[in-house]
């Protein structure tokens, strides 16, 4: 009896420290590694996880005004007068799961915009969509640059001479004419060169058999602007919808938009905006600067076209959210209006940077609209409590009222 007793203890042992691993494993990724604190102000430390915080060892020699832990609840609120500091988390005030970066910033406002821009960017070199095949002057049916190029490259060059649009890259090839031609390519980031011979077609020009695109044009959304003139905008990058790649650009702007179509979202089908884009000099409300993974950003051209008349909101950060009752600003009616939302769920791991916010649409009027979420209404900002908390990125394809959104501050720093 003894020795039973010893062994199902043996294993309550192990049961328990089994449990404790894969706590601490899952509470890493639902514990952010960075979290931005505004100065001068409190703030309550609440990732969703029964984890107490605690001043790292090397910090704990400052001075720190209004600490206090609460282990049960796994909140600790301070205030310093450090630019960072590190505090740790344990589980069940004992093992210690993930330190927390913990960054002191100012104030930050921004104007929340929500209005429908229309995008156009010229590539950085000739992005390469796909090879294919060529027909000779005889007949035959050849594939000059099978192998040789990948949807995805960008061609900088022909034997040596730049090219950076695709009439140029026509020409140079048709200028060389039937003799072996040497492309500079960029692929990812890295610069080859590649050796393909053109075919004379049978309408008597010369053809590498190379599907490429210099430039393009999509609607999306204005998230925010600052009193400089600074934007972002969309929330993920301007992808090409052939190659699936990040756009490299070489120069952009946003126009004046007006929304003249919505297809709603269904189950396997995601909706869309249709608008017409207004190209006129007078209707470009600015130039864009970077091509991001998390968003567009540009400045301002400041002409009277610019969307200067949008409310100020403070910015809130990620342990800061709350679930359940938010706000998405959108222009899809005409003007600006707030359409309710409820955020189901928190990402603080990192791995897909915007995704960080899943939410599902509760407005009756937006889904009688739009159904939900649907294309071109990525960069809509998301309000919580009167500030600024995130912006729309992401529609599920199997259920339109839902959606991911990104943590505003991923967007600014």
């Amino acid at each position: 009896m003894k020795k039973y007793y010893h062994i199902v203890q043996q294993i309550t042992y192990l049961g328990f420290f089994l449990l404790a691993v894969f706590a601490v494993r899952s509470f890493d990724e639902s514990i952010p590694s960075q979290i931005y604190v505004t100065k001068g102000r409190t703030v309550s430390y609440e990732f969703g996880v029964p984890v107490s915080v605690e001043l790292k060892e090397n910090d704990a020699s400052e001075v720190f005004e209004n600490l206090s832990h609460a282990p049960e609840t796994g909140r600790t609120s301070a205030r310093s007068a450090k630019e960072s500091y590190t505090v740790t988390c344990r589980l069940f005030g004992i093992f210690p799961v993930k330190d927390v970066e913990v960054m002191l910033v100012d104030v930050d406002t921004v104007y929340a915009s929500g209005m429908p821009i229309g995008i156009y960017a010229k590539t950085d070199g000739v992005l390469v969509i796909g090879a294919g095949a060529v027909t000779d002057a005889s007949g035959r049916e050849l594939r000059p640059a099978e192998n040789l190029v990948r949807s995805g490259d960008y061609i900088v060059s022909v034997n040596g001479e730049t090219v950076t649009e695709k009439d140029e890259l026509i020409e140079k090839i048709n200028a060389f004419g039937g003799d072996r031609e040497i492309l500079g390519i960029r692929r990812q980031n890295e610069y080859i060169e590649v050796s393909i011979t053109p075919v004379k077609s049978t309408q008597g020009s010369y053809m590498l058999g190379i599907w490429v695109r210099d430039d393009l044009a999509g609607v999306g959304t204005l998230t925010y602007f600052k009193q400089d003139g600074q934007f972002g905008a969309l929330g993920h990058a301007v992808s090409d919808g052939d190659t699936g790649t990040r756009m490299e650009m070489s120069e952009g702007w946003i126009y004046q938009t007006s929304i003249v179509g919505i297809r709603k979202g269904e189950k396997g089908s995601p909706g869309e905006l249709s608008g017409i884009i207004d190209y006129s000099k007078e209707s470009c409300l600015g130039s864009i600067t970077e091509n991001t993974p998390l968003g567009i950003r540009g400045v301002l051209s400041g002409k009277s076209g610019s969307p200067m008349a949008a409310d100020s909101y403070e910015i809130a950060y990620k342990q800061d959210i709350r679930m359940g009752t938010a706000y998405i600003i959108s222009s899809i009616g005409g003007a600006p209006e707030l359409y309710e939302i409820s955020i189901e769920s928190l990402d603080f791991s990192g791995n897909e940077e915007n995704k960080g916010i899943l939410f599902r649409v509760t407005d009756r009027r937006l889904l009688a609209l739009t159904g939900g979420i649907v294309q071109g209404m990525s960069g809509s900002p998301i309000i919580q409590e009167g500030k600024m908390i995130g912006a729309v990125t992401h529609v599920f394809v199997s259920d339109a009222s839902k959606g991911y959104g990104i943590f505003i501050e991923k967007m600014l720093r």
